[in-house]
Formats: structure tokens, sequence, C-alpha cells
């Protein structure tokens, strides 16, 4: 399996943000832009694996400014860490205002897919060519926070609902 390219896998999405997209303050809900997000990220996911994807954790999720309606959203997905299955993927939103075209950043996601076969069972995904020192200096941090997400995954269970 041949490594690939950051760049070849990069994915970029616009949304309006429409009423039926926002809170009662005209700002865009919090869940529908978790939802792109996903999107994006599966969607580069997907490019570089060449293989339907599932999302296995959302790291963090930063909401820097609020998108207002009648905005777009620019989302831009790009991996920045592959396991022997798993990838990690940044997903970077800017909100557009397209009248007055001012472009403001606004919130940053890292979401984790494994690569699936036919029979939901994991695969393998090509490894990553990093080119330049921000996609070197990415990917060390994305090896810090895998990290810290297996030690979250082997901490003892939290009291459920039952």
């Amino acid at each position: 399996m041949e490594a690939k390219k950051i760049s070849d896998s990069m994915v970029e999405m616009r949304e309006l943000i429409l009423p039926n997209d926002a809170n009662i303050l005209g700002n865009l809900l919090g869940g529908r832009l978790m939802h792109w997000v996903d999107v994006a990220g599966a969607m580069a996911a997907s490019r570089h694996a060449q293989s339907i994807v599932a999302t296995v954790s959302i790291d963090s999720v930063e909401f820097k400014q609020p998108v207002k309606v009648g905005e777009m959203v620019l989302l831009k997905a790009r991996l920045t860490w592959v396991g022997r299955t798993s990838m990690e993927v940044l997903v970077e939103v800017c909100s557009e205002n397209y009248l007055s075209g001012k472009t403001t950043f606004t919130n940053r996601a890292y979401v984790t897919f494994v690569a699936v076969d036919e029979n939901n069972k994991p695969k393998p995904v090509p490894g990553l060519i990093l080119e330049t020192e921000e996609e070197i200096r990415e990917n060390q941090e994305a090896i810090k926070r895998r990290e810290q997400r297996l030690l979250r995954r082997n901490a003892p269970d939290m009291p459920g609902c039952g």
C-alpha cells in the first residue's frame, strides 16, 4: 500500500447558514456544525483510505466565534496522522460574510476515523507523507493526542445511565 500526501485527500466544503440551522439567537447550532465537521472529516479520511470510514472520537471542538444566519461556513479537512487502520483529521472552520467579504476563523476540531471493510472490520490504510515543517509539527502533536486518547480509553468506565 503506497503512502499518500496530505494534499491528496484534503477536502473543502461550504455551507450556507439558514434559519433552520440556527438557535433562537440567530447563531449556528453547535450540533449542526458538529455534523458538518464529521462529514468533512469523513470525506478526507475516506479519500485517503479509499474506504468507508467510521468516526471513533472527537478530541476537541473549540467554538471561538458564533456564525450568524446568512453567513457561509468553509470547512477545511486534512489528515494529521495515520496508524495502521485509523486516521486523525483536523477540520478548521471559517465563517464568511459574503456581502462584506469578511472571513473569520470560528472553529477547530480533531476527529479520529477508522477505515472499515465490507464486514465493518478495521482495514489497513496507506501511510502519510509529511512534506512541510507544519505537517511534521501537526503530526507530532497528533501523536500526543493519540496517546491521551489511549489513556482515556483504557481508564475505568464512568458510571452509566443504568
